[in-house]
C-alpha cells in the first residue's frame, strides 16, 4: 500500500494538471466504503460549482490521518513542498497575528488538497483580494437536542423573510449535518465586526418573531428545545463546511445547495459524495448566480443600533477570542448564579 499511487489528470484553466493521488484505494468512509479516490474524483465532477462557492477565498482544510472515524487536524498554510497553482494570502486572526493562509484557484488545487488528506473544506467568508470585508453574511442555523429538521426548515424560510426585509437576497444549504447554512451575498464594505453585528440583528429579529421555536442564548443550559442562530460563526477567522464540500460522517454527506422551492422536502441524508454529482447535472447549481447582485448590511446595522440604544448589546464571544469591548461576562449562567 505505501508504494500504492496514481495519476490524476485534471482539466483546468491552465490546461490539464497531472496530480498525484497516493494511496488511492485508501478507504475515508468505512460505512460506504469510500475510498480517497473517489473523494478526487467527486472533487474534480463538482469543481466548477465547488470553485464557485469556495475558490478565491482563503480556507483551512481539516484533513485527517486515516479514515473520517479517525484522528484530524487542520491546516491553513501551504504546506512544505505546495505546487505552485496552490498559492496563499495574508491573513490577519483575531489574536492580531498575520499569517499565509491557503487559497485554492482551480480544480487540481482542489484534488491536491484531497492528496493531502483533506475531507472537509471551510472558506472564509471574505475573498483573498480583500480578506478584511466579508462579502458574504453567514447564518448557521443550529438544531438542538428535541428539535428536528423541518424545526431548522421553519426557522429559514422565517429567516429568509427577515433578510428580506433588509434588503438582502438569501441563499440556503444543508451542513452536511442536521442543520441549515444560510448565506447573503453583501458588498466587501465592511469589516468582520459590523458583518458580525448585522448577523446578530438579524438573529434578534427572527428570535423576536419565533421566541419559543428560535434563540440567540450562548450557554447550550439556556437554549432549550430551540433552534440556535450560530451568530460567532460570522466571527473572522470562524467558518463552516463550504458549499459541496463533504463532510466527516459515516454515510459521506455533502453540505449541498438547495433551492428555497425544494427546501421544505429535501432529505439533507441524500446529498453525498456518491450522488451530488448527479444531481449537479441534472438539477445544476442553485448557488451559480449567488454573487451577481450583491446587496448592503445598511438596515441590519440601523437595527443594531436601535437595539444597543435599547440595552441589547454585544453577545459572547467564543472563549479563545480576546476579550472585547462591551461584551458580556464570559461566565456559564448557572456558575454565575453559583457565585451569588
Amino acid at each position: 500500500m505505501a508504494s500504492e499511487a496514481m495519476i490524476l489528470d485534471v482539466d483546468g484553466p491552465e490546461g490539464v494538471r497531472p496530480v498525484r493521488v497516493s494511496s488511492p484505494s485508501r478507504v475515508l468512509w468505512p460505512d460506504v466504503g469510500l475510498t480517497k479516490l473517489d473523494l478526487a474524483r467527486y472533487l474534480v465532477e463538482v469543481a466548477p460549482a465547488f470553485l464557485r462557492a469556495n475558490g478565491s477565498r482563503p480556507v483551512s482544510l481539516q484533513r485527517f490521518g486515516a479514515d473520517v472515524d479517525g484522528d484530524f487536524f487542520f491546516s491553513k498554510n501551504p504546506p512544505k513542498g505546495a505546487p505552485d497553482y496552490v498559492r496563499s494570502v495574508t491573513v490577519t486572526y483575531p489574536s492580531g497575528r498575520s499569517h499565509p493562509q491557503l487559497v485554492l484557484d482551480e480544480p487540481a488545487s482542489v484534488v491536491w488538497a484531497a492528496q493531502m488528506n483533506t475531507v472537509v473544506f471551510h472558506p472564509w467568508a471574505s475573498r483573498a483580494a480583500a480578506p478584511d470585508l466579508p462579502d458574504e453574511l453567514r447564518i448557521d442555523l443550529d438544531p438542538q437536542p428535541g428539535t428536528t429538521f423541518a424545526d431548522v426548515v421553519a426557522a429559514a424560510h422565517e429567516l429568509r423573510a427577515v433578510l428580506a426585509g433588509a434588503g438582502l437576497t438569501c441563499f440556503v444549504k444543508t451542513s452536511g449535518n442536521r442543520g441549515l447554512h444560510v448565506f447573503a451575498p453583501i458588498e466587501p464594505a465592511h469589516e468582520f465586526l459590523d458583518v458580525r453585528r448585522s448577523v446578530i440583528a438579524a438573529a434578534r429579529e427572527l428570535e423576536r418573531r419565533m421566541p419559543d421555536r428560535v434563540t440567540t442564548a450562548w450557554w447550550k443550559e439556556e437554549r432549550g428545545e430551540r433552534i440556535f442562530v450560530d451568530y460567532n460563526q460570522a466571527n473572522r477567522d470562524r467558518t463552516m463546511a463550504g458549499a459541496y464540500s463533504p463532510r466527516a460522517l459515516p454515510h459521506a454527506p455533502v453540505s449541498c445547495p438547495v433551492t428555497w422551492e425544494e427546501l421544505s422536502d429535501v432529505d439533507p441524508a441524500s446529498f453525498t459524495v456518491a450522488t451530488v454529482p448527479q444531481r449537479l447535472s441534472t438539477v445544476g447549481d442553485p448557488w451559480e448566480h449567488m454573487h451577481d447582485a450583491p446587496g448592503s448590511i445598511d438596515v441590519l446595522q440601523s437595527w443594531w443600533e436601535r437595539d444597543a440604544e435599547q440595552g441589547l448589546g454585544e453577545l459572547p464571544f467564543p472563549p479563545d477570542f480576546p476579550k472585547m469591548p462591551g461584551e458580556p461576562m464570559r461566565v456559564q449562567p448557572s456558575r454565575a448564579r453559583s457565585r451569588d
